[in-house]
């Protein structure tokens, strides 16, 4: 019998969580199906992707590191997300603050500071921060499209690195490839789990999560941000100020993935180079998603995507291609987006509608 979506009295809490849930069976079912369809076993594949990553300390521990970026940012983005303020240029963020958490460990190098990592990691959220203020100020000041110039500034930070590490930034006993000088030891994150990769910057994210939730619950900033987003026009007649929250939200947004990316040149890649992240500003938007813009939704969802990104390396050793990893990523936002229905509309048969509404 045919169905149709009809609109709830009012939103639907058990629809709220359960959605994740639904867009989580139905991204493993797609994937059943398609590893099927590729003759690969499709239990060997899931279990590549879901189990094998989290069956050692070492995979753990590179599960906590994977996620960390992906929560950071976003956590920023969450925020903004909330408010309308729709920043997608993260991954330029992200690449400013490599720029200059990296510059500041080469102007140091060979100096023998203790905590040049604090240092580092302080410039790069600064350097994110200046970068998000450019589609802000635009925003704000011309009304342009934060979407469109937040996004088309990745582009300028990428191409800005590659000069850099091509030029200025080039080590002179690198014979020719685009690469900086390693950093010096104070540069580098301290270990925090020994044997393995994770850094004490992922002591940062409960501290990140915690503080995220109790702007947003408990200040009047967070008030006017929420307001901002839910209705624009009471948010204006209370006299919440719509510049002060595309302000807020990028500096935020812009700070953590800056932040990040000194992180990244300081941890797990120890120099700069050409390429410094995997596209962790992107995911973070499916990740603040799936997480319903909550912190501890977006924390969750951060280790399951990148349970997500290191399956699809371990399941390269079956044949399948690290494509599958992306298109898990973009099935999974789908069924989210489309499993979000759900929260404000239910499912009815015509037949009953039409009873329904007679008995009305």
């Amino acid at each position: 019998m045919p169905l149709r979506l009809v609109p709830r009295t009012r939103p639907s809490r058990l629809a709220q969580y359960g959605a994740p849930v639904l867009a989580l069976v139905f991204t493993v079912a797609f994937g059943f199906v398609l590893f099927l369809s590729i003759g690969r076993d499709p239990w060997a594949a899931l279990h590549a992707y879901f189990v094998a990553p989290i069956s050692s300390a070492f995979g753990l521990s590179e599960l906590l590191l994977t996620a960390l970026p992906l929560a950071l940012i976003g956590l920023g983005l969450a925020i903004g997300f909330r408010a309308n303020v729709w920043n997608i240029g993260a991954e330029g963020q992200l690449l400013l603050g490599a720029i200059g958490g990296g510059a500041v460990a080469l102007a140091l190098w060979g100096e023998g500071v203790p905590g040049t990592f604090v240092l580092v990691c302080l410039t790069g959220a600064l350097a994110g921060m200046a970068w998000a203020a450019i589609p802000a100020f635009l925003k704000t000041r011309f009304n342009a499209n934060e979407i469109l110039t937040s996004l088309m500034l990745i582009y300028v930070a990428d191409h800005l690195l590659s000069w850099l590490v091509h030029g200025a930034l080039r080590n002179p006993q690198g014979f020719g490839f685009p690469e900086s000088r390693l950093f010096s030891p104070e540069a580098l994150m301290p270990i925090l789990w020994p044997g393995t990769r994770l850094h004490i910057g992922w002591l940062l994210l409960p501290v990140a999560a915690v503080a995220i939730w109790f702007m947003s619950r408990h200040t009047l900033a967070g008030y006017r941000l929420r307001v901002s987003g839910l209705s624009p026009n009471a948010a204006a007649y209370a006299g919440f100020s719509q510049p002060q929250s595309v302000w807020i939200s990028f500096l935020l947004t812009g700070a953590l993935a800056g932040l990040v990316g000194a992180m990244e040149v300081a941890g797990p890649v120890g120099q700069l180079l050409p390429e410094i992240s995997p596209g962790y500003g992107f995911a973070a938007i499916i990740v603040a998603f799936l997480g319903r813009l909550s912190p501890l939704g977006v924390v969750l969802a951060a280790h399951l995507l990148a349970l997500i990104l290191i399956g699809g390396e371990n399941v390269q050793l079956l044949g399948v291609p690290i494509a599958v990893a992306q298109l898990f990523q973009g099935v999974l936002l789908v069924a989210v987006l489309a499993s979000d229905v759900l929260v404000r509309y239910r499912i009815v048969r015509i037949g009953q509608l039409e009873t329904d509404e007679a008995a009305a």
